[in-house]
């Protein structure tokens, strides 16, 4: 199979030629598809499977992370995630046009939207002669087209609307951008497929974004200024999410964590994720492993599969876990915040008070032993000394008869002063100066699983990236009824979320007893943290300007980021086409 497809990220105008890629196309199974499954599964595939790229973490999943006051990614040690400074630039709001993280989150982003026209240029024809496979496909490309406009009016204020790849893209923003992306909608809304599963867009899938555009609409039509929250705009997303809600086709998970696991393509909460299942080897756990500790190896029957070191949760989004459970430790509190996997059979090894954390000390008393393919490491935000596999000196995991030896692991990457004689020790302190730089510095955040379908622990991943579940949808309903002034109504929604986790009982959130707009900006960090979502949640909420670690910058034009230089200067030759975001 052969397409050609517009390449709109950079050029805006050049033809990139499709042949092979490593997003394989199995996972959309051909029998689905009748007489024309191979152009139907063709031509959606690219686009389908491209959202991985799109999201990737050094893409727009860490754009949106690092701009936020939930995750921070200094110069590790001085070695490790500098980049060319586009993290602590993204995080102190310092990006300027030639930014990378910036530059590649729109490139990749320009690219998925650009594959959703190719296909529906490939699906219309088939569907106007009647092809009814063709038709179903053709709607869910344009709904994620949609979508993913939406991404690109979130964080850069435009959309680009175009029909044909003969044509040049039509640049709109505000009240018009809004109006486009919800005519993109509404047209396939009421006859999009409703039963195929969270890995393809379904009506519900489209109800939600229906609901996240006018939840956010106020932003986008004026996104420096303070945001006006119509009742219209409030009363289309309660009646959005009621659709969903009262679908009866979701329902909330009891254990938090069995949301990013393995299976979850089956999940009852998914409304709308990118379906891996072992199909995208270019995806490679990315959203798992990158926040862990380099010497953090959480598939010991796969040696490479590790951390990278990467973000650390903020001081100031951990104080919100502090300032909402006092003095009750959050893992004891909520559910959402930790699961202890690594359970220690000897709480005497806990002890580490007098033991040198040096292999060559280590005695039967200071480790335990598993099956490798049991082990499973804690998940959520991550504290103190971790527990996991550790390698000799060769290279290879030490062993014991029965499997491999767990123990508190060394602190082996990096150049600070405990490497090889240290633990992996996560400190809360995390910042851009040296001390608060080291590689063990800063809270991790694992919320997704290792898969353990994987050939190696990285490539291949099982676990589907989570984009919409239905807590989302009882929260922004809660915050559309909380802005139209039924505080109670909200106040049910956000208690019906907190108490929905229920698997591990003495972990279940308590009710609250009131809400107003801080608490329920809390709670939607609380559920949905790491997810994409913060960035947005702080603009909406006024939040976005406020200092946190070392970001002291208070500019409104920084709640967009700036037109990448490459796509200014690709489209200089059109006069007036693309013009720079204000403060750039």
């Amino acid at each position: 199979m052969k397409n050609r497809i517009l390449y709109i990220a950079i050029t805006l105008s050049a033809l990139l030629n499709w042949n092979c890629t490593d997003l394989e196309e199995e996972r959309l199974d051909e029998s689905e598809f009748g007489g024309q499954a191979e152009i139907v599964s063709g031509a959606i595939a690219p686009a389908y499977g491209y959202v991985s790229w799109t999201w990737r973490h050094t893409n727009y999943y860490g754009l949106q992370l690092i701009a936020s006051d939930e995750a921070v990614l200094p110069f590790r040690g001085g070695t490790d995630w500098f980049d060319g400074g586009k993290f602590i630039a993204t995080h102190t709001h310092a990006i300027t046009p030639t930014n990378d993280l910036v530059g590649d989150s729109w490139n990749e982003l320009t690219t998925n939207i650009s594959r959703t026209l190719a296909a529906i240029e490939v699906l219309r024809p088939l569907a106007e002669n009647g092809d009814s496979e063709a038709q179903g496909a053709l709607y869910e490309m344009i709904a994620l087209r949609g979508y993913l406009n939406m991404l690109l009016l979130d964080s850069w204020g435009l959309v680009l609307r175009k029909e044909s790849s003969a044509e040049l893209s039509e640049v709109l923003r505000g009240q018009e951008a809004v109006d486009y992306i919800e005519g993109e909608l509404m047209s396939v809304v009421d006859l999009i497929n409703t039963n195929r599963g969270p890995g393809r867009i379904t009506q519900s899938a489209v109800w939600g974004f229906l609901a996240r555009l006018h939840l956010n609409a106020a932003v986008y039509r004026d996104p420096y200024g303070t945001p006006n929250f119509t009742t219209e705009d409030m009363n289309a997303v309660i009646t959005y999410t009621d659709n969903i809600i009262n679908s009866g086709g979701f329902s909330l998970s009891p254990e938090y964590f069995d949301l990013f696991n393995d299976d979850n393509n089956s999940n009852n909460e998914l409304i709308f994720a990118l379906d891996q299942r072992g199909q995208l080897r270019r995806e490679h756990s990315r959203w798992a492993y990158w926040s862990i500790a380099g010497s953090m190896f959480p598939r010991p029957e796969f040696p490479s599969a590790d951390g990278t070191d990467g973000p650390a949760i903020t001081v100031d989004f951990y104080q919100t876990w502090v300032d909402a459970y006092g003095a009750v430790d959050p893992a004891e509190a909520d559910a959402r915040f930790y699961q202890r996997n690594n359970m220690v059979p000897d709480a005497q090894l806990l002890d580490l008070e007098g033991r040198e954390p040096l292999l060559a000390t280590e005695t039967d008393n200071s480790y335990y032993c598993i099956d490798p393919n049991a082990f499973e490491m804690d998940r959520g935000i991550l504290r103190g000394i971790q527990w996991g596999p550790r390698k000799g000196d060769d290279g290879s995991f030490l062993t014991c008869d029965t499997g491999v030896r767990i123990g508190p692991i060394q602190q082996r990457k990096g150049n600070g002063p405990d490497r090889d004689v240290g633990y992996v020790d996560h400190v809360l302190d995390v910042n851009f100066t040296t001390e608060g730089s080291l590689h063990n510095t800063g809270y991790r955040v694992s919320k997704y699983q290792f898969s353990r379908t994987s050939p190696n622990g990285n490539n291949f991943s099982s676990v589907d990236l989570v984009l919409m579940r239905l807590a989302e949808i009882y929260l922004m309903r809660a915050e559309a009824k909380l802005r139209n002034g039924d505080s109670a109504g909200a106040l049910a929604d956000v208690n019906t979320v907190r108490t929905s986790r229920t698997a591990r009982p003495d972990q279940t959130p308590e009710a609250l007893g009131s809400l107003d707009a801080d608490m329920l900006l809390r709670e939607r960090g609380f559920e949905l943290y790491w997810e994409g979502f913060r960035r947005g949640d702080q603009i909406r909420f006024g939040k976005y300007e406020d200092p946190w670690t070392d970001k002291t910058d208070n500019d409104a034009n920084k709640r967009l980021f700036p037109i990448p230089q490459s796509a200014i200067d690709a489209a200089s030759g059109i006069e007036g086409f693309l013009e720079q975001n204000q403060g750039y």
